[in-house]
């Protein structure tokens, strides 16, 4: 059975893959950048809060960490205009990637932080070093520098997850794929180049992963980015 490829059928969509690939990046972006962050706040209040916040975080990242990112978004999504917040499908598919990826970010730097020694502290303490000091430069720099590469690979797992949000009608590169497909018909063609272009998404994220961790933190930070991969519910 031979089966002839058409990639040329798709040259007059390539518009729409365009814009599906630049939302894909910005939805990626801004939820990296919210979600790191947060992730860092959070992992911050649970090492220096009382049991009370410490247990509403960890509420929060093992809800989020043990149901589906489909569910999550549906929730945002479908959800929200129950309670009088109408979202459009673009600002839904942020909300539920920042909420998923801080929650990862959480943990994750969580551990970093468990992995700082007390005598670390007890150093900048006798230096004289104020509390948000000793948090800055003794804990979170130090701690996020030890479990970047993890961080890295959690990001670019988001990236590719944002596919799902095509479930919601967010027109990202997922999204156009179906739509290319069900105008042109040629499966086949459609998802190899999708599969090429996500790949290729995630290797370019990487590498700058790769470069913005050698500024940071030095070679030891971007020694094996992908070496874990940790999970992300679809």
């Amino acid at each position: 059975m031979s089966y002839t490829f058409q990639f040329g059928a798709l040259l007059p969509y390539k518009a729409d893959i365009l814009a599906g690939i630049w939302l894909t990046l910005k939805l990626s972006f801004i939820s990296i950048l919210l979600g790191g962050l947060a992730g860092a706040v959070l992992a911050s209040l649970r090492s220096t809060s009382g049991r009370a916040v410490r247990l509403v975080i960890d509420a929060y990242v093992e809800i989020i960490r043990n149901t589906p990112f489909l569910v999550q978004l549906f929730i945002v999504y479908f959800g929200l205009p129950g309670l009088g917040f109408r979202v459009g499908a673009d600002t839904a598919a942020l909300i539920g990637m920042t909420i998923n990826l801080t929650a990862y970010s959480t943990e994750i730097i969580r551990a970093g932080i468990e992995a700082i020694h007390k005598s670390q502290i007890e150093a900048g303490e006798a230096l004289g070093f104020t509390r948000f000091q000793i948090l800055r430069h003794v804990i979170i720099v130090p701690a996020v520098g030890k479990v970047y590469p993890a961080l890295c690979s959690q990001f670019v797992l988001m990236m590719l997850a944002s596919s799902i949000c095509s479930a919601i009608s967010t027109p990202e590169l997922a999204a156009a794929a179906a739509f290319v497909e069900s105008q042109t018909y040629r499966s086949f063609e459609v998802y190899i180049l999708v599969t090429l272009i996500y790949l290729t998404l995630a290797l370019v994220l990487r590498g700058a992963l790769a470069l913005l961790g050698l500024w940071l933190f030095g070679r030891r930070a971007v020694r094996r980015p992908l070496a874990a991969m940790p999970e992300v519910s679809a």
